[in-house]
């Protein structure tokens, strides 16, 4: 397990990264123990046959069992018990994040009312009735957000832009582009909602489809019928073609609810995505330029920023992409993570597709993800450059949405108005 081990070849990059990680694995244990002790708290308070300690065993080793398919799912040997493991972590952690989240706001909500009580005094902190009543405001909740997640993100919806690019394209007023991202096909993702997303792609008649990465959820081998999903997505239409590019999570790396806890210098693209792709009848872009429309438009495809899948972040510069081309045409990025956005519009892009973020993907990481991008979701203009950022299609580790949805984008560019 190379990951978690220390070496005499590992950088300092390396070092860091594992040491984040199991920083990141202490603060599970911690929050861990943290909910096993108030559950266990409340339990021997409301139900009086927990206070045996036999009751407590058996839910300890049942909370324990639970806890570890977030661990057991990413670390055993890769097999059918693994990726089953891996997706019954991934509601697990979901389950576990709201219960967590809800523990601390009304444990935050009784130490307030134990400050007031100095003053005024509330027999409802020290009754048993007050115990039900937290008890029930976090399983309700809880399961309230977890339902809820779960049935929201089995569905897609549809975003429309449209927007004004001052070019003038021979023969062409506008084009029509369907943006996705973000699939993460595997634990979470499979046919069903493949066939949903390329039924709204049709319906929108786009000229061009493009895909901003995270195709796959790292694992090719949690693919449940690969075959199926190719046939499903061979019938994506568009009169300008389909393009790729990949992600950080279009590598081999072992996850953890959802994130790497390999270093990039082991993570390597697996063959078969790229013939998967190649049999959807996709063009995978890996820093290259190609031309659109008998060459009035140019479509620029980079390789992910954080993992080049060679064990490298190693790929050209946008500056030495936009080198040689012709700044009176249409230029288009695609590319997985909407980062340097002005340094992109200084390099003359016109329109930057990006996905990534998943807008948070659920309540409460949508809190945060505002102020970790430039553009976290949607649309933004920098300069003269229209970046678009979408939520994406898929779900990486819980297998929910709360507060923002599963998408596809539809882009109206307009020329020369």
């Amino acid at each position: 397990m190379q990951f978690i081990a220390f070496g005499n070849n590992l950088g300092n990059g390396d070092r860091i990264f594992i040491m984040l990680v199991w920083f990141m694995f202490f603060v599970y244990i911690l929050l861990s123990t943290y909910v096993l002790w108030r559950m266990i708290h409340w339990l021997k308070r409301v139900i009086p046959f927990f206070k045996h300690k036999r009751m407590q065993a058996v839910l300890i080793v049942l909370y324990i069992i639970c806890a570890s398919t977030l661990i057991l799912g990413g670390l055993l040997p890769k097999s059918s018990l693994s990726v089953f493991l891996h997706k019954i972590g991934n509601y697990w952690l979901g389950v576990f994040i709201y219960i967590v989240f809800n523990i601390l706001i009304v444990d935050i909500a009784v130490l307030i009312l134990k400050l007031i009580n100095k003053k005024y005094e509330i027999k409802l902190l020290s009754s048993l009735k007050g115990y039900y009543i937290a008890g029930i405001i976090v399983i309700a909740a809880s399961v309230f957000f977890c339902t809820y997640g779960f049935i929201h993100a089995q569905s897609i919806t549809k975003k429309t832009y449209d927007i004004n690019v001052s070019k003038d394209v021979e023969g062409m007023d506008s084009i029509k582009v369907a943006l996705v991202a973000d699939l993460h096909l595997g634990y979470n993702v499979g046919n069903k909602k493949m066939q949903q997303m390329v039924e709204q792609i049709n319906d929108m008649n786009a000229d061009l489809v493009v895909i901003a990465g995270d195709i796959f959820d790292n694992n090719y081998d949690a693919l449940d019928d690969p075959d199926g999903l190719i046939e499903i997505l061979r019938g994506v239409k568009s009169g300008l073609g389909t393009y790729v590019v990949y992600g950080n999570h279009d590598v081999k790396e072992t996850l953890i609810g959802g994130f790497s806890i390999t270093s990039r210098t082991l993570a390597f693209r697996d063959p078969r995505m790229d013939e998967f792709l190649e049999k959807c009848g996709f063009r995978v872009l890996t820093d290259d330029v190609v031309t659109l429309d008998n060459g009035n438009i140019y479509l620029i495809g980079r390789l992910d920023s954080e993992k080049a899948g060679d064990g490298t972040s190693d790929r050209m510069s946008i500056n030495n992409l936009t080198a040689g081309l012709d700044k009176s045409k249409p230029i288009l990025l695609l590319e997985h993570e909407p980062a340097n956005l002005s340094g992109v519009a200084d390099c003359g892009v016109d329109v930057m597709l990006c996905g990534h973020t998943h807008a948070g993907q659920f309540f409460p990481l949508t809190i945060v993800q505002p102020f970790a991008w430039q553009n976290y979701h949607g649309y933004l203009k920098v300069g003269n450059m229209h970046s678009f950022v979408t939520a994406g299609v898929g779900l990486y580790g819980p297998n929910m949405r709360v507060m923002t949805d599963s998408e596809v984008m539809e882009i109206n560019i307009n020329f020369n108005k």
